[in-house]
């Protein structure tokens, strides 16, 4: 399990895949590559499902599972909204 670190903006509102314990979706848009990622939250589920919008620009630290989905460990979202 190699850690990495990624830079994007956020592309799709956050889904909710399971309540408890919570998982959510949210694609990002990869600043350096342009490829989109599909991410799930698992860790600091709720503080992310408040401070990420669409249009958001995030940093995100974690790593791939088996299904070639990027799992956030951590987070920054920017506060201020990318043009």
């Amino acid at each position: 399990m190699t850690q990495q670190a990624l830079t994007g903006n956020i592309i799709s509102d956050p889904k909710v895949l399971k309540m408890s314990p919570i998982l959510l979706f949210v694609k990002i848009s990869d600043t350096h590559s342009g490829q989109v990622i599909n991410c799930l939250v698992h860790k600091h589920g709720l503080n992310f499902l408040y401070q990420a919008t669409l249009g958001r620009q995030i940093a995100v630290y974690g790593h791939y599972n088996q299904r070639k989905q990027f799992v956030i460990d951590k987070f920054m979202i920017n506060d201020k909204l990318s043009a």
